[in-house]
């Protein structure tokens, strides 16, 4: 059970020393009761109540880890019901379900595919990043398991009924220093598959019909020592498959269920034969907490779009995603080429770079450092401003790389033109367009018109 800010105020020394960075203690309790602070910030705390307020403050979802040991995939971690709350701390992971139906030309097709498809989007790289590879025959299990592990970048999940089967493959993917995890601890198989996991010193994947049938395996995983567990619900059709996510993670956070306090695993592509249905009920479950959603296509029209999602979902909202500041020169652009103005916040920089880009125009982005604000937002905060940004371009050298001192703007913030020009003093302040779509027209036409 959680402790509340006032009973984990009872247990701090009550000095208001300050040295954990809060003024008081009591401020301090209440920041560690939500997770926002962390246990090692107050240095005078004694080893057992320490040692307590470690156990209670731990994250409700336990942390996962599997895949290439040097490099794991992690998952779990995850303290809060709402991003709002805190953030969510691990982005799921998409893993492509390659099973024995498949013949070794497609096996085959599909890793090199895997190996080469990577997204990059807002200066992250996005892929898919596990395999899960299910088979009846030990063999093809085993050889199929080395080829993933060989071949692909990919985390290896290793899905069979069978506990010989799944040691076998598992020690071939260890030979190559790879950690699978192991799919195929139901109630009645439960012993053995976890023997091998607790023999291997491998993660598990738990099924379950039901919530309590689930917290029933999750507590014989607790019992033998094994931390490292991940829940399959086992849901039949889209409705089950949704309460059954929002329910367990309800039951680890809010309940604190040590027994379901662990990363969540579904299969969406079971439940449709649909593939449009099968990508909206996978981007539900990215949102109501699934940990690794299993997918059975590699169209970059669906898996992008869950990728993206995912990145969106996880990143921390207190700190938005941005870029440098500086002048950034593309495409080779020299003297006579035009000057931008935009934001650091990445989306936007991204976006602008790439549409530039496009226009096949070389140019020069001057990036102005807005805490990561888009265009609007930063000049609702008075930060993207005329008195801010005249100082930025000065002081970004821009000037002794053109020949003309043109500046254009983004067409949202038209209104600051005329007192972004009596700022600069000897620059013309030319209006934008304001999507970022519109942009190769308007480079291209101005470059026409260009004496």
């Amino acid at each position: 059970m959680a402790l509340s800010g006032l009973q984990i105020f009872k247990m701090l020394p009550k000095t208001n020393c300050k040295d954990c960075g809060y003024p008081t203690c009591m401020a301090y309790a209440l920041q560690l009761a939500v997770g926002k602070a962390s246990l090692d910030a107050c240095p005078h705390l004694a080893p057992e109540i320490a040692a307590t307020l470690a156990e209670v403050s731990a994250p409700a979802v336990r942390r996962l880890e599997f895949g290439d040991i040097a490099a794991p995939v992690v998952l779990g971690e995850e303290t809060v019901l709402y991003r709002h709350e805190k953030r969510f701390e691990h982005a799921p992971v998409l893993a492509l379900h390659l099973d024995d139906s498949m013949d070794d030309d497609r096996f085959t097709d599909a890793l090199a595919v895997l190996a080469d498809q990577v997204f990059e989007r807002v200066g992250d790289e996005l892929r898919v990043q596990a395999v899960v590879v299910a088979a009846r025959d030990a063999g093809i299990l085993a050889e199929r398991a080395r080829r993933v592990v060989q071949d692909t970048p990919c985390a290896l999940i290793l899905r069979s009924d069978d506990a010989a089967s799944l040691r076998g493959a598992a020690l071939a993917a260890a030979v190559v220093g790879h950690r699978p995890l192991l799919w195929g601890a139901s109630a009645d198989r439960f012993d053995d598959v976890a023997g091998v996991a607790l023999e291997l010193g491998l993660p598990l994947v738990v099924r379950g019909s039901s919530l309590d049938e689930l917290a029933g395996l999750g507590q014989r995983c607790l019992d033998m020592g094994l931390s490292q567990v991940a829940l399959d619900p086992m849901a039949t059709d889209a409705r089950e498959a949704l309460a059954a996510q929002v329910l367990l993670r309800r039951a680890a956070v809010r309940d604190r269920v040590k027994a379901l306090g662990f990363p969540l695993i579904a299969s969406p592509f079971a439940m449709s034969q649909d593939p449009l249905l099968k990508t909206v009920l996978a981007s539900a479950l990215i949102a109501k907490y699934a940990g690794i959603v299993v997918i059975d296509t590699l169209d970059p029209a669906h898996v992008l779009p869950l990728l993206a999602l995912g990145q969106g979902l996880y990143t921390d909202p207190q700190r938005p995603m941005m870029v440098e500041e500086g002048l950034y020169p593309i495409g080779d652009p020299g003297p006579d080429s035009p000057v931008l103005l935009t934001t650091n916040f990445s989306l936007t920089y991204y976006t602008v770079t790439g549409e530039i880009a496009n226009s096949r125009v070389p140019a020069w982005l001057l990036v102005m450092d807005v805490d990561g604000q888009s265009v609007l937002t930063a000049w609702a905060a008075g930060k993207f401003v005329a008195d801010a940004i005249a100082p930025f371009v000065q002081r970004s050298g821009v000037a002794g790389k053109v020949a003309k001192r043109q500046l254009i703007i983004p067409g949202y913030v038209a209104s600051i033109q005329t007192e972004l020009e009596e700022e600069l003093g000897d620059w013309e302040v030319v209006v934008g367009v304001r999507e970022a779509a519109d942009i190769p027209r308007f480079l291209k036409s101005r470059a026409e018109v260009r004496p």
